[in-house]
């Protein structure tokens, strides 16, 4: 099995390739240049520094959503014009799962957090002890004060990760009080790995904040292993709700 994963779905653009169960490569990039710039020329690059031919390839595996409008439907237009030309399926996979995936094994609770405008972010809450992360609320848009209200009600330490932390975080330490928030190590959890005296929210490090198309990798393995394959021309991102533009339309035909 060779399985190309993509996701650009939010502020970092990143593919990788897994080959059986090894991941031979990933190309990941956080800079200004559009995901239409990087995304072709990074996938060419890694399949040439792991030798290994597109027609190869046994599916692409793509972070599905939520995340930013443009960033999902330029992978979404990537994954489908190459899945359609080398004839093999897509495997969507969650953003926030492969958010999440990245903290498997800590000891806490995770919520992915992404910033998805209008003091809003797109959140999921998940046990990540398993073989892969357990969903406890269903994923969704919310203000960042509902989400906390959630994670207060489950009354367990959680580590938060993605690019909603840098706008959420002082209201996130604010909710949950002045030091009872701990910054994390490299490896995601805190510098002990164990929730603190009155310690209940705390940050993942920089080094796992972000998407990785390794995670996606990971998950599209599993899930291809699962037979959640589908034909390109099925795929569709899932949004969670509407762009400003759609928003914007329907205000102005309820105008008088």
């Amino acid at each position: 099995m060779k399985l190309l994963a993509i996701d650009s779905s939010g502020l970092v653009a990143s593919v990788a390739l897994l080959c059986d169960d090894i991941l031979v490569g990933e190309y990941t990039i956080h800079n200004k240049k559009t995901h239409s710039q990087t995304l072709l020329p990074m996938i060419a690059d890694m399949l040439d520094m792991a030798e290994v031919d597109k027609h190869e390839l046994t599916a692409i595996a793509v972070a599905a959503g939520p995340g930013s409008f443009t960033g999902l439907r330029i992978g979404a237009s990537t994954a489908k014009g190459m899945a359609q030309a080398l004839s093999i399926p897509i495997v969507p996979v969650s953003t926030l799962e492969g958010l999440a995936f990245g903290l498997m094994g800590a000891e806490t609770l995770v919520c992915p957090i992404m910033d998805a405008r209008r003091n809003q972010a797109y959140y999921g809450i998940y046990e990540v002890d398993g073989e892969k992360p357990v969903s406890l609320v269903p994923e969704g848009a919310e203000p960042i004060e509902v989400i906390l209200e959630k994670l207060k009600e489950l009354a367990r330490p959680v580590t938060f990760l993605g690019d909603g932390v840098p706008v959420f975080r002082d209201r996130i330490c604010e909710f949950f009080g002045e030091g009872s928030t701990r910054p994390a190590s490299s490896e995601g959890l805190t510098e002990d790995g164990l929730p603190g005296k009155g310690s209940t929210a705390r940050f993942a490090s920089d080094a796992v904040r972000y998407q990785r198309a390794s995670s996606i990798a990971a998950l599209g393995r599993i899930f291809l292993q699962e037979g959640k394959e589908i034909p390109a021309e099925e795929f569709v991102p899932v949004y969670l709700r509407q762009s400003q533009a759609e928003r914007e339309r329907e205000a102005s035909k309820r105008q008088p």
